[in-house]
């Protein structure tokens, strides 16, 4: 194993699946000449040439929409959104072509296309640029949906994305492309299968279910009620939030029969919400409490640095969460 940055993990994701197969290719705004606003795509178009590695305009709807005829021609384009935020843009192609071809052409047409980018909170970058939009894409069959948390399932949730016969809506958290974590070496390929969770940590007393950024709080939050709580608890990193797995939440909550569901998100029709329904209505029976939330506040994310880390969930609040679900101190 070596430590790399999330960045890194992702670039090399990107360009093994490029020297495996010919038909990937990578086009959004800046991902060429200037190696990616966020230097994902760093070193790639002077190993795999501008036919591969192609600068757009600023115009989302009409990359998108290219990238969806190239996957309808058969090739395998990654799409980059500099930021998640700019894709609102081109929701009409992702949602209205990219994930219904298949089904309206009864299986005749794919679209094996990934669209990946910056998502969620980005430090004082205001309302318009920190939002957390995975919920418009889990809404949609059709679309898989995928956000990791660490370099290593950055790397083989991407290569795994690429490889996929379907649309892949693939969400980096803005602020972790420069955090650390062990990856195996260059020549050990892996993959991560979609829908597949991954247990975090393991205790009998809470379970705690989150992905992408949330993921880190929410774990900070464990290891603090874990040494001044004595609560051991289940923590759940879904990576994939359509298909979620279920399996693992369902035998998770058989065994602690508390939840708690953390995420970066708004509370309203979110992920974080129908992953709660699901629960309340498949695992009614081994409920001891009522399913906690933690999440954004229900309002658009302030500019000032105080303001966003107040907007946030944070460790504090989520550890509360945990302490009420398991009624420590009567709560």
């Amino acid at each position: 194993m070596r430590e790399i940055a999330f960045r890194e993990a992702l670039n090399e994701a990107l360009a093994e699946e490029m020297r495996r197969d010919e038909d990937v290719f990578l086009m959004g705004e800046e991902v060429a000449e200037y190696d990616g606003a966020y230097k994902v795509s760093k070193g790639l178009l002077d190993e795999f040439g501008d036919r591969r590695v192609i600068d757009t305009p600023i115009t989302e709807a009409g990359f998108a929409g290219i990238g969806v005829g190239a996957a309808l021609g058969g090739l395998r384009p990654v799409v980059e959104m500099m930021t998640f935020n700019f894709a609102i843009l081109a929701l009409d192609q992702v949602i209205n072509h990219a994930a219904k071809a298949r089904y309206m052409s009864d299986g005749q047409f794919s679209v094996p296309m990934v669209v990946r980018g910056a998502g969620g909170a980005g430090g004082a970058l205001a309302a318009q640029h920190s939002q957390s939009l995975e919920a418009q894409y889990a809404h949609v069959p059709g679309l898989k949906v995928m956000m990791p948390a660490t370099p290593y399932d950055a790397k083989g949730m991407l290569k795994t994305a690429i490889r996929d016969p379907d649309p892949v809506i693939f969400i980096e958290s803005e602020v972790l492309y420069g955090f650390s974590g062990e990856v195996p070496e260059e020549d050990e390929e892996y993959l991560i299968p979609v829908g597949k969770a991954d247990l975090k940590r393991e205790g009998p007393d809470c379970t705690v279910i989150s992905w992408s950024r949330a993921l880190h709080f929410a774990d900070q939050a464990c290891e603090k009620v874990k040494k001044e709580d004595d609560l051991e608890v289940d923590l759940i990193d879904l990576r994939s939030v359509r298909p979620f797995d279920g399996e693992m939440i369902r035998e998770s909550v058989k065994k602690t029969n508390r939840v708690v569901v953390v995420e970066e998100g708004w509370p309203f029709a979110s992920v974080g919400a129908s992953i709660s329904d699901w629960v309340f209505r498949e695992l009614f029976d081994w409920l001891d409490a009522p399913v906690e939330r933690v999440h954004q506040r229900d309002v658009p994310m302030p500019y000032a640095f105080n303001l966003e880390e107040l907007s946030l969930p944070s460790s504090d609040e989520i550890s509360e969460a945990i302490r009420r679900a398991c009624y420590v101190n009567g709560r």
